[in-house]
């Protein structure tokens, strides 16, 4: 079970660790000057987090096999193959609407993850999630006003949300997609049912892009949905690309403090 823990651990962490990375690259970049800080803001959030995800983690590891690796070693002296994350925030940012919809799509079901998390039975994830709970209101409220803002104004930004959507929506089957490691954790109370998850997403995804004149595409295959895809270490190319950036100087100079 702790083996279990410490991989599903990875799996809340990579996601925001990732995101975080991604919205990093808009940093002085963003489309107006409010909106660049307030990007910049979710992406310190989501940084936080991947901290408070990645510290429990190397608890738990220690407590398996006696080593334990710090928030640092998880994040920077690992391969794209022992990521967990989500395709769906592994994605480049594209032009603003992309990023804007893939964070949309990832929050809400973030918010719908942590309020499940929040309950669960293991002390340390119901308080980390509670916490963390508290800002991600706040990303999805964000995120799904710029969403109607877009889709609903000129034909070409409507024309760039649909195209957005259209091109990420079959990521978003990994979301609510169950494998072993989480299915024990599920049943011990720790961890959070995703498939209970897809409804209401859904629904509350349905009401956003009814106002922001925009089609849910129909249900095609989606990458990662039968259990092989970034929470089993399977990526793109995108990731490890974006690793090699984050991760150079940490590798380049491994006893370096700062």
């Amino acid at each position: 079970m702790k083996l279990q823990l410490f991989d599903y651990l990875l799996r809340l962490a990579d996601n925001d660790l990732v995101l975080a990375q991604r919205l990093g690259e808009w940093v002085g970049k963003g489309p107006v000057l409010e909106e660049d800080i307030a990007s910049t803001n979710v992406g310190l959030d989501l940084l936080g987090q991947a901290r408070l995800w990645l510290a429990y983690a190397g608890e738990v590891e220690a407590r398996a096999d006696a080593v334990g690796r710090s928030e640092d070693q998880l994040a920077f002296f690992r391969t794209d193959r022992e990521f967990r994350n989500l395709l769906l925030v592994e994605q480049p940012n594209g032009h603003y609407g992309d990023t804007i919809t893939r964070q949309y799509l990832f929050d809400q079901w973030h918010v719908l993850l942590l309020a499940e998390l929040a309950t669960s039975r293991d002390s340390r994830i119901a308080a980390i999630a509670a916490k963390a709970l508290k800002e991600v209101r706040y990303h999805v409220e964000r995120s799904s006003q710029w969403v109607i803002r877009l889709g609903d104004g000129t034909d070409v930004s409507h024309a760039r949300m649909q195209a957005a959507v259209d091109a990420l929506w079959m990521y978003t089957g990994e979301m609510f997609s169950v494998d072993e490691t989480e299915r024990a954790l599920i049943d011990a109370g720790i961890a959070a049912d995703n498939a209970a998850l897809a409804a209401p997403w859904r629904a509350a995804v349905q009401s956003v892009f009814a106002e922001a004149t925009l089609d849910v595409p129909a249900d095609p295959w989606m990458q990662g949905a039968r259990g092989r895809g970034g929470k089993q270490g399977v990526h793109t190319e995108h990731l490890s690309r974006m690793l090699a950036e984050m991760q150079a100087l940490p590798r380049m100079y491994p006893e370096a403090r700062w």
